[in-house]
């Protein structure tokens, strides 16, 4: 299976379908993290070369509504934000993910399709990732854990904060790409 990961820089879920045998390969602005499959550059530039899957990890800067604050004074960052995504979901793929943390595509676009906790698959921390699904079924909880806190919600300031605060949850990556593997 061909597996197109638009706007990961981590190479989580890249290697998570690699692992599984599958022609993964990550694309996004910022080179990876990790050695593998990467295309740097704008994800339009692959995103026609015949995918099977994709999963999109769009940047969430002008959507996610933890910057609800600031929303009035983004209103061309987040239109744009709002077509990149509208874009990503009309490619020509037959089964595509969208995942955000809980964002304005809520309500401008469409509700996400579920809600998923890393908790529900083997991380001890709360963080809502909304997934939008076509042609998907729903992630099923893999391994569900307590011990539950909000780490990536009270990570201190940093230069690099947006960067791990972004980073999929290896549970999740290993989920997806378990359940998601298509013929």
């Amino acid at each position: 299976m061909r597996v197109l990961i638009a706007c990961e820089f981590s190479g989580i879920v890249r290697d998570a379908f690699t692992a599984k045998g599958h022609d993964a390969m990550s694309c996004d602005l910022l080179p990876s993290d990790k050695p593998g499959l990467h295309h740097v550059g704008n994800v339009m530039e692959v995103i026609d070369q015949g995918w099977d899957i994709m999963i999109a990890h769009p940047p969430c800067t002008h959507l996610a509504v933890s910057g609800a604050r600031w929303f009035k004074d983004k209103l061309p960052e987040q239109a744009e934000a709002l077509e990149f995504v509208r874009q990503l979901l009309q490619a020509n793929i037959k089964h595509i993910a969208i995942e955000n943390p809980v964002s304005i595509i809520s309500t401008r676009i469409r509700k996400p399709d579920q809600i998923i906790q890393p908790w529900q698959y083997g991380h001890g921390e709360t963080k809502a990732t909304c997934l939008w699904l076509k042609n998907l079924p729903k992630l099923k909880p893999t391994d569900v854990v307590t011990g539950r806190e909000q780490r990536v919600h009270k990570m201190p300031p940093s230069p690099t904060r947006w960067k791990q605060r972004s980073i999929t949850y290896k549970g999740i990556a290993d989920a997806m790409a378990q359940q998601w593997a298509v013929p």
